[in-house]
C-alpha cells in the first residue's frame, strides 16, 4: 500500500541551520524527512501543504541531549524499579525542545547496573512519546572513588573487563559512551574493548596525570565527561586531564551548561581552546527537571533539589534541573559566542559524534526533527520529531 504523502511548511523570523542564520525562512518537510530549506520567497505557499507560520520566532535542529540522569519524576539508573517510565522523560524533553537523547545510568551494585540496562534498553525499542532515546550513557563504575561527585563510594570499582562486557551486552548495541579513569590499571585494555564495541572511550571523574591521560588518548579514547567536574582543577606545573583535552585536537569535550556548574570564564576558556565542533553541550539533567523542590535520586544516592539546584546531603552540586533548551543560551553568554556557534553544541556536533548522521542540522535529506521558540524568551513553541509534531504550546 502506498504511503500517504504528508507535506509541511514551517515558516519563522529565522532559521538557525545551524552553521548560519536565514532570515524570514521556512522548512519543508515530506513525512519523516526536510526537503527544502530557505528563504521563504523561495516556496510556493499556494501549494497543497500544511502550513505552519510563527511570528516572533526561530527554527533549530532538535536538540540532542547525550548526557541526562533523568527528568519529569523518571531515574535512569533506577529503570527497573521507578514507578515513573522513560515515556515521562521523553515527554518533557519534547516540551523543551529536544528530539534525542541518551539515557544515562551510574555506578550501582554490578546486578542492578545490569537489570537497569535491560530495562532501558527494552523501553528503547518501544515507540515513545517524545523525543527519541537513541543511545545509553555508562557514568562509572570505572572511575576515581576520589572523584566520584554524587556517586557512591561502595559502589565504585576497579576494572572489570568481565563486567564491563556484561554491562555493554545488556545494551544490545545501544552502548554509545562510557565514563573511565584512565589512571586505572587495565584502563588501556578497556579503552581496546570500547573501540572494539564503537562505543566513545571518555575519561572522567579522575585524577590522571599528564602521561596517564596521553597514555589513554593514544590509546583511543578521544572524548572527556564534563570537562572541569569531576576531575582536578587547572593547574601551572602539574598539568592534568583538564589542561591535556583542552589543548589535544583528538578529544571532544562536554560542557554542563547550566551556568552554575562551571564559572563563566572557565567556559569562554574551553570555547577559546576549543574548536567549536569539539564541544557537546549536555544537561546532567536529573530526575528532578520538570519536577517541584524536594527529594529525589541517582540511583542509590539521594539528592536534594532547593531553589533548582540540585545538592547531595552534604551540599555539594549533584546534576541539574537546567534542559538544553535553557542551557545553549548560558554557554552563548559565558562562552561569547553567537547563535551559530552555540547551536550546534547542542545539535550538530553531539550528531556527528556519534554517528547520528541523518539529523542535526536543517538540511534537505535529513531528518524532520526541529524545535521552535519563541524569540524574545526562548520560549518552546512546538517539537518536530521525524515529521511528527510532539510537543506544542498552549496558546
Amino acid at each position: 500500500m502506498k504511503k500517504s504523502r504528508i507535506r509541511r511548511l514551517y515558516l519563522a523570523d529565522y532559521l538557525i541551520t545551524p552553521d548560519h542564520i536565514i532570515p524570514n525562512g521556512g522548512v519543508l518537510c515530506e513525512n519523516d524527512k526536510i526537503i527544502a530549506v530557505g528563504g521563504v520567497s523561495g516556496f510556493n505557499l499556494r501549494e497543497q501543504l500544511e502550513l505552519f507560520r510563527f511570528e516572533n520566532a526561530y527554527i533549530t535542529p532538535g536538540f540532542i541531549d547525550t548526557h541526562i540522569h533523568g527528568a519529569g519524576g523518571f531515574d535512569c539508573s533506577k529503570a527497573a524499579t521507578s514507578c515513573s517510565d522513560l515515556g515521562a522523560m521523553s515527554s518533557l524533553l519534547a516540551e523543551r525542545g529536544a528530539t534525542g537523547f541518551f539515557p544515562t545510568v551510574v555506578s550501582d551494585d554490578p546486578d542492578t547496573m545490569i537489570a537497569n540496562l535491560r530495562h532501558l534498553t527494552a523501553a528503547m525499542q518501544q515507540p515513545l512519546p517524545g523525543a527519541d532515546a537513541v543511545g545509553i550513557n555508562i557514568e562509572g563504575p570505572f572511575i576515581n572513588p576520589e572523584k566520584s561527585g554524587a556517586q557512591p563510594r561502595n559502589m565504585i570499582r576497579s576494572i572489570d573487563l568481565k563486567l564491563a562486557a556484561d554491562l555493554i551486552d545488556a545494551g544490545e548495541g545501544l552502548v554509545k559512551i562510557m565514563t573511565f579513569a584512565p589512571e586505572l590499571e587495565n584502563a588501556d585494555k578497556l579503552i581496546e574493548l570500547l573501540r572494539s564495541r564503537n562505543i566513545t572511550a571518555s575519561m572522567g571523574h579522575s585524577l590522571a596525570g599528564e602521561k596517564e591521560t596521553l597514555r589513554a588518548i593514544d590509546a583511543g579514547a578521544n572524548h572527556c565527561t564534563h570537562l572541569f567536574n569531576g576531575m582536578n582543577p587547572l593547574h601551572q606545573r602539574n598539568v592534568g586531564l583538564p589542561g591535556i583535552v583542552l589543548t589535544d585536537d583528538r578529544v571532544t569535550v562536554e560542557l554542563i551548561i547550566d551556568g552554575r556548574h562551571v564559572h563563566s570564564r572557565m567556559v569562554d576558556l574551553a570555547c577559546r581552546c576549543k574548536t567549536l565542533r569539539q564541544i557537546i553541550g549536555i544537561s546532567d539533567c536529573t530526575m528532578a527537571s520538570g519536577m517541584p523542590d524536594g527529594a529525589y535520586h541517582i540511583g542509590p544516592s539521594e539528592i536534594i533539589v532547593k531553589n533548582g539546584f540540585s545538592l547531595n546531603p552534604s551540599g555539594k552540586l549533584a546534576g541539574t534541573t537546567t534542559m538544553l533548551d535553557t542551557g545553549w543560551h548560558s554557554l552563548m553568554s559565558c562562552g561569547h559566542l553567537s547563535e551559530t556557534k552555540a547551536a550546534p553544541t547542542v545539535t550538530r556536533n553531539p550528531a556527528e559524534h556519534y554517528s547520528l548522521l541523518d539529523r542535526g542540522e536543517l538540511r534537505p535529506g535529513l531528518r524532520a526533527d526541529l524545535a521552535i521558540f519563541e524569540q524574545k524568551t526562548n520560549r518552546p513553541l512546538m517539537t518536530v520529531r521525524k515529521g511528527e509534531i510532539i510537543a506544542r504550546a498552549q496558546e
